[in-house]
């Protein structure tokens, strides 16, 4: 019969990477927490707040493997939190002004 998966590292405490990404360059702290931990508790504990004060929670968001979660979430073993950095541009409001771009050009290419 087989074993079943365990959620934690022996000794009660989770094996968790926090990553923050800036465009040269990715950090990533490899942190043991106590079971029950959250991800603002990582983030904080990973000492990323202090190198990087442009950090801002109430700005940046929190994710872990890809999908956002609130600073509460509870973590598990090998979760890897991850700190988005706030989006220079509005996806939509960029893909609008191509558009409105592409249409300009259209208009005026001079062809009748």
């Amino acid at each position: 019969m087989a074993e079943p998966v365990s959620t934690q590292s022996p000794g009660g405490l989770l094996n968790v990477d926090v990553v923050y990404a800036l465009p040269g360059q990715q950090e990533v702290m490899r942190l043991k927490m106590p079971c029950g931990s959250t991800v603002l508790q990582a983030v904080e504990q990973s000492g990323i707040l202090t190198r990087h004060p442009e950090v801002d929670l109430a700005q940046n968001k929190l994710g872990i493997f890809a999908k956002l979660v609130k600073p509460d979430t509870p973590l598990r073993d090998r979760d890897r939190v991850e700190i988005y950095r706030p989006l220079i541009a509005d996806p939509k409001a960029a893909r609008k002004q191509r558009a409105a771009e592409g249409r300009a050009m259209k208009k005026g290419d001079g062809r009748a």
